[in-house]
């Protein structure tokens, strides 16, 4: 029984006000959650497609001051797009061509100084401390080959799943090189096809949160390349001294790995140790391990800071969390691109809170927007004026058609008016 003169209270009113926050901030939380989680579920079923088009997107990036370069001198803007895509292909084929060879020449060597050391293992573990005799030995490699005859029925399985990767990366190739070519091409066209489906009131904003994810996404592609090349130029040189033919292919290795950030270059670099120790033993991996550390601390503590400077402001343990988070989603994909996607959000978001990271580029840059279509100019609907059987003031409702838009600055001709 409630006393008169005192509201009565309800069962929402007598939760405290710290419950009913965390109550709103979880439930818009979990919406994100689910948001975020049917974006990349759908990215996950459209992978053959959305890789491609992001590898178009960074490979239009790193080509696009080659084309700028290409224009100012007077080539065409289409013979400079090929141009650039060739020049492309042609350093890809190289660099593929010239790892063929070193593996070609020097693997044999390697193959016969890991039987070698593999030898030597089996006589360390019949004459060291573990005793076993030759006929223990002989079990546990009979054994080993039991198991893999074994797995020949898996091993086959894997075989056709390779087939059909094989499949599923020359349509991504093709994807890639073909949305490259319209990226570099008409890049500005489809960017403002995209701003224009947005509410007018977003469009301006969001076109210049663009702007600055892409110089945020140049900058890391342009860091990761001289970050790479440094890395494999020291590492391949230092892995020249041990295992001279297969320098080179390791000086590869270590530059495609190393654009997964921080991850790469440890696991790449771990190859090369391992190289040099199946090569030349453990006095000498060690060497090289040095060797390793050395060029990643050196790349990490001078060259990292000093060129990507505040355009990827990402500190180390949110890359090695970023980093981890996409390969667990998307695995080596994921890890790929894991870190551009996180710098580009930061940039953008950071803007769309009211916080500008390049205020030099200004606001000035504006996209065409689309103008709202007159009712001349809707064909097929019942708002087209001049459709058969219109009536006289069907136009504009003041007993005269328009036509089309004359004197009035809204017609094919005339100044374009927000939609």
């Amino acid at each position: 029984m409630s006393t008169p003169g005192i509201p009565r209270l309800s069962g929402a009113d007598t939760v405290p006000l710290s419950v009913r926050s965390a109550a709103a901030w979880s439930w818009r939380l979990l919406l994100v959650a689910a948001g975020i989680g049917a974006i990349v579920w759908v990215l996950g079923q459209l992978k053959t497609i959305a890789v491609p088009v992001a590898i178009a997107l960074l490979l239009t990036i790193l080509l696009a001051p080659m084309r700028r370069a290409l224009e100012q001198v007077g080539v065409p803007r289409g013979f400079a797009t090929a141009l650039s895509i060739l020049g492309l292909i042609a350093f890809v084929t190289g660099l593929i061509v010239l790892a063929g060879q070193s593996i070609v020449n020097g693997f044999q060597d390697l193959w016969d100084q890991a039987v070698a050391g593999f030898q030597e293992f089996l006589d360390w573990l019949s004459n060291g401390p573990f005793g076993l005799d030759t006929a223990s030995l002989g079990d546990l490699t009979q054994q080993a080959q039991d198991m893999v005859a074994g797995q020949s029925g898996s091993l086959i399985s894997g075989a056709l799943g390779a087939a059909t990767t094989v499949g599923h990366v020359l349509v991504g190739v093709i994807i890639t090189i073909f949305c490259t070519i319209f990226f570099l091409q008409d890049g500005r066209t489809i960017w403002t096809w995209i701003v224009n489906l947005l509410p007018f009131a977003a469009r301006e904003k969001v076109h210049q949160a663009g702007r600055r994810g892409i110089v945020t996404l140049s900058s890391y592609v342009r860091t990761q390349i001289l970050v790479a090349l440094v890395d494999a130029i020291g590492i391949g040189v230092g892995a020249a001294f041990f295992v001279p033919s297969l320098a080179i292919s390791i000086g590869i290795l270590v530059f495609v790995g190393s654009f997964i950030p921080i991850l790469g270059a440890i696991f790449t670099g771990a190859i090369a140790c391992a190289v040099v120790l199946v090569s030349q033993g453990w006095v000498s991996a060690l060497i090289m391990l040095g060797i390793v550390l050395l060029v990643q601390q050196a790349e990490s503590h001078i060259l990292q800071p000093f060129l990507m400077g505040h355009a990827v402001s990402l500190h180390p343990v949110a890359v090695v969390l970023v980093v981890a988070a996409g390969s667990l989603v998307a695995g080596i994909v994921g890890a790929l691109f894991a870190v551009p996607l996180a710098a580009v959000l930061n940039t953008v978001i950071q803007y769309l809170h009211g916080h500008d990271k390049f205020p030099e580029l200004g606001t000035d840059d504006h996209v065409p927007l689309l103008r709202r279509p007159t009712r001349d100019e809707l064909p097929g609907t019942l708002l087209w004026a001049n459709r058969p059987g219109a009536t006289p003031d069907a136009g504009d409702g003041t007993g005269a058609a328009p036509q089309d838009g004359a004197g009035d600055g809204t017609g094919p001709g005339g100044p374009t008016a927000p939609r």
